[in-house]
């Protein structure tokens, strides 16, 4: 959630605030800062303009102080959400206005929302991360690996980025992260994806502070309010399941509008009490997905960082040799040649695996070929389920 005017913006927070349950307000910045222009968000104010998020690095430190005085703290954690690939001057105006917890990643940040070269993103990320680690205590980044383009990527590399990248902030001074995972096609390959997320962040984040946080789906969202009311309770059955300790949720409005404020407070309540529902999972499934996952993502991970001591390093070599390679991602540092399917279990699965250093066909092997249909067809996948049958327990 974020306003330009703040004002509107101290409004949202403060009605988040007063919920009855534990929540972690957002200050989300605007496009216009998310590209590194933090002149002209003042000058669309000043017009009697709004713009789309709130504008941190244009507005001085004391007025987001101001903002957020009587309402961050200890008991309502604030976090700034940006979706820059050179984030040093957002990190330097948060610790500024005294905080300290933010979200992204030097591939995720840079590869599905810039054309910065990747090598420059993740030099700016590892000052970025220094510089937080050494100006506050309990610093903390959520990675946003597990969220790549938001559809359509086998949980098994957004599983691999997410851990990569707390790699990568570990080295780099920080010992406060979490790690994201985005709710795909299918219920028991997520319970699945996230049980082999733990294992591996447990494996290489052992000496730090880390949590798990899942994100509602984030590709197209169904257009009805049953089918919409669905999908969000079933990611808060998701996260309850699987011992998530955040989630982010999505909106009814979320396929048409961008939310009001009622409407993210309507949200975070069906979440809520649909997570206090007792599970009728029973023990934990052994459900053959987290075996899978867990081997696809153990192979990327160590494959990657064999590469080069350097985890950033790493990173780079490894998109450049097309050992991590997101699906359908236009960025020129990533090679395209891996592709995506829904299986008849209505999974995602590898279609083509280009060079990625998984079991099946033979490295380089072109990509498969997608009809337009096709490709529309997994695009709706989940808005035409849950449309259908509105209000529904996905398994």
């Amino acid at each position: 959630m974020g306003f330009g005017r703040l004002a509107a913006m101290r409004h949202g927070l403060a009605q988040v605030a007063e919920l009855d349950f534990p929540v972690v307000g957002t200050l989300t910045l605007d496009s216009y800062t998310r590209v590194g222009d933090h002149v002209t968000p003042l000058e669309r104010l000043a017009a009697g303009e709004e713009v789309n998020g709130y504008p941190l690095v244009s507005y001085t430190a004391e007025e987001t102080r101001e903002l957020l005085r009587g309402l961050e703290g200890p008991t309502f954690p604030v976090q700034v959400r940006h979706g820059t690939a050179l984030p040093l001057p957002v990190f330097r105006s948060l610790v500024a206005a005294g905080l300290d917890a933010t979200e992204g990643g030097p591939v995720s940040y840079c590869l599905p929302y810039s054309r910065l070269p990747l090598t420059e993103a993740v030099d700016a990320w590892a000052e970025s991360c220094r510089f937080l680690a050494g100006e506050t205590e309990f610093g903390h980044i959520e990675s946003f690996g597990g969220c790549l383009l938001g559809q359509l990527c086998p949980p098994s590399l957004l599983v691999a980025v997410s851990v990569l990248e707390g790699c990568f902030f570990r080295q780099h001074g920080l010992r406060h992260m979490s790690l994201s995972y985005a709710q795909g096609t299918l219920a028991a390959q997520d319970r699945g994806a996230i049980r082999a997320l733990r294992t591996l962040a447990a494996a290489h984040l052992g000496d730090v502070t880390w949590h798990v946080v899942l994100y509602t789906y984030m590709g197209l969202f169904p257009r009805t309010p049953d089918g919409a009311t669905g999908l969000i309770r079933d990611s808060a059955r998701l996260a309850r399941d699987t011992g998530c300790e955040r989630i982010i949720v999505k909106t009814v409005s979320e396929a048409w509008q961008i939310p009001t404020v009622s409407e993210n407070l309507e949200a975070l309540r069906l979440a809520a009490a649909e997570a206090a529902v007792p599970s009728d999972l029973g023990a934990e499934p052994d459900d053959g997905y987290y075996a899978e996952v867990l081997e696809e993502a153990s192979l990327l991970v160590d494959c990657v960082l064999d590469l080069d001591p350097d985890v950033g390093t790493a990173l780079v070599k490894a998109f450049s040799r097309g050992l991590l390679d997101i699906p359908f991602c236009l960025h020129p540092d990533n090679r395209g040649a891996a592709t995506t399917l829904i299986d008849d279990r209505g999974a995602l699965v590898w279609g083509a695996r280009g060079r990625l250093p998984l079991p099946g066909p033979a490295h380089g092997t072109e990509p498969a070929r997608l009809r337009s249909d096709q490709l529309h067809n997994m695009l709706n996948h989940v808005v035409n389920r849950y449309d259908k049958h509105g209000a529904m327990v996905s398994g």
